[in-house]
């Protein structure tokens, strides 16, 4: 498969979406990852798998510099999952699922890693939840028949794994950022899941 079908087939599978800017730029550099992965038959559910390994390595690992390296590695299995799977023709409702279901559960160890250096487990617990109530009110919205993206959010997963990111870094320093930084992660987290909900509401009344 070249690139431009590839495009072409992440677009149709996202609602159609515009591969431009940011977006374009994440997919080629996906897409040259996960060509040698394909040839050498890696199932994109194994790299699904991976996430969660990856994830529970950061928490078991958070007050090492290599904890940073499981973090981003973990981040990274959700994005070439999807890439590999379009490559090797093998998108499938099941490994869509897989996916969802690994997610949620990779950033319960997100939180634990938050919770271990330093963050208050109130204040993370609910920030988590609010973040998987917003996964949750995405994947009814596709349920309902709402298949393009819709709003983006402050709070991403990306932006989600940069925070903590930053708090593991002043950790290693012995900076005590954890708990501010926990606090921003749950002011920012609620207004995405506001921001979503209203989404929501005006498409569907």
């Amino acid at each position: 498969m070249n690139k431009d079908i590839f495009f072409q087939q992440w677009s149709k599978l996202h609602g159609n979406v515009e591969v431009t800017g940011i977006v374009k730029g994440w997919l080629t550099i996906s897409y040259a990852v996960v060509r040698p992965l394909n040839l050498l038959k890696v199932p994109a559910s194994a790299v699904t798998i991976s996430g969660l390994v990856f994830g529970v390595a950061l928490w078991r690992n958070s007050s090492q510099w290599f904890g940073l390296l499981f973090l981003a590695l973990s981040l990274l299995s959700d994005g070439l999952d999807g890439s590999l799977a379009i490559i090797g023709g093998k998108e499938s409702l099941r490994g869509a699922a897989l996916d969802s279901v690994v997610d949620r559960v990779t950033e319960v160890f997100w939180a634990l890693t938050f919770y271990a250096i330093g963050g208050h487990i109130a204040i993370v617990f609910l920030a988590w939840l609010i973040a998987s109530t917003q996964e949750y009110a995405r994947a009814r919205m596709g349920g309902l028949g709402l298949h393009d993206i819709g709003v983006v959010s402050i709070s991403e997963r990306p932006v989600r794994a940069s925070l903590l990111a930053i708090a593991l870094v002043a950790h290693l320093l012995s900076l005590n950022f954890a708990q501010p930084l926990a606090i921003i992660w749950l002011g920012m987290q609620t207004w995405s899941l506001l921001s979503v909900m209203r989404f929501a509401y005006l498409r569907l009344r």
